[in-house]
């Protein structure tokens, strides 16, 4: 216990404290425990004599403030006071140096020691270092300054929100949804607004609108589609499509025939998955069981099911080719179109049907590799 008798001074404290910071990168507080250098000497001992006065220190004095006074470490006690107005001027040259206000997670302040915007923002809110508490930095900013308050947004209306979806649209020719992040006005600006808080705010309600969602929205005002609430086919709508397909192309559709003209948002192949989906979806269901788009076409329209055509055989198929030479001097290609005297087939579809054994053919042939062997037409 002799260690406790000996007299200290300020020099000999400072220099343990300079050591430990040496070693640790960090300065001595009261429960960093023992001192390194005096094994019989430990900061919460140097602490209450700092502050008692005793074994020679003069007393009202702490190992903070000690450090603070002699090393210039931050004594997160004594910080000095602060006005509303400092707080605010540090705000506007923030603003005027980064083209935004401060946040509470903004960092340093520029031109302090070491305050930092988070420090400022617990004491507006705590009542430290002079201010009457219950503030933020938010709500100042927000009272003194116009600036926006993450906690409590401007309210929207929808004319506000289809403006920004259609100058959203007119750049990046699609319209936005929730993951399309910033949102930017007409004139290119950022508009302070992400569309995923605009879905947010729809979705419950808030900010004056009514309950619903982005999707929705932009489905009811301007005719997007809406693949959650997507209409009912009919049969007579399906055919309809068909039939305009067949006068415009002279060919049946097929699930990979692509957009179908004035039906909004509507392809070939989204029509064959809801029929096969039957009533699980969109309501195209017929005699009780899910059917799809060549079902249909074979049905109603008479147009012989890829996987339902007739059997061929070698000969009939050389006897089409032979008709084709005959009429048009050359023998039949991939893009030779339609076969005469075959009801919907085309030159291709016999080809894949050689290739591949469909309707009766052994396959693992094609229609040039078949001309060349029984009709010597040279296979490019």
């Amino acid at each position: 216990m002799a260690g406790y008798r000996t007299r200290l001074t300020i020099k000999q404290i400072l220099a343990w404290a300079d050591a430990h910071h040496k070693r640790t990168g960090s300065w001595p507080i009261k429960s960093t425990g023992s001192v390194h250098d005096a094994p019989n000497e430990n900061w919460s001992a140097l602490t209450q004599a700092l502050r008692n006065g005793a074994r020679g220190l003069s007393s009202g004095g702490s190992l903070a403030r000690l450090l603070a006074k002699h090393r210039r470490k931050r004594n997160r006690i004594a910080q000095p006071r602060l006005s509303i107005k400092q707080v605010l001027a540090w705000s506007d040259a923030h603003r005027s140096r980064t083209g935004q206000w401060p946040k509470r997670f903004s960092g340093k302040v520029y031109g302090t020691r070491d305050d930092t915007w988070l420090r400022i923002d617990q004491a507006l809110r705590h009542g430290f270092r002079g201010f009457s508490g219950g503030h933020s930095l938010p709500k100042l900013l927000s009272e003194r300054r116009g600036a926006r308050h993450y906690g409590k947004p401007p309210p929207l209306t929808v004319k506000q929100i289809l403006t920004w979806a259609e100058a959203h649209h007119r750049r990046t020719g699609e319209w936005p949804s929730k993951k399309s992040g910033e949102i930017r006005k007409p004139s290119g600006r950022p508009a302070g607004e992400k569309w995923s808080a605009i879905n947010l705010a729809l979705t419950q309600g808030n900010r004056n609108l009514d309950q619903t969602t982005l999707l929705r929205l932009l489905a009811k005002h301007r005719g997007v589609r809406d693949r959650l609430a997507l209409p009912r086919l009919t049969l007579k709508d399906i055919l309809a499509w068909a039939d305009a397909h067949r006068r415009r192309t002279s060919e049946w559709p097929k699930m990979t025939s692509g957009a179908i003209p004035r039906a909004a948002g509507e392809t070939w192949g989204r029509i064959d998955t809801a029929l096969r989906c039957g009533a699980h979806w969109r309501g195209a269901r017929w005699r009780g069981t899910p059917t799809s788009l060549a079902n249909i076409l074979a049905k109603y329209r008479n147009k012989p099911h890829h996987l339902q055509a007739p059997r061929l055989t070698i000969k009939q198929v050389l006897a089409w080719a032979d008709d084709h030479h005959r009429r048009t001097g050359r023998y039949p290609m991939l893009t030779s179109g339609t076969v005469r005297g075959c009801s919907g087939a085309t030159w291709h579809n016999i080809h894949n049907a050689l290739v591949r054994g469909y309707r009766g053919l052994s396959g693992h042939s094609s229609l040039a590799q078949l001309l060349e062997e029984r009709r010597s037409v040279r296979n490019t």
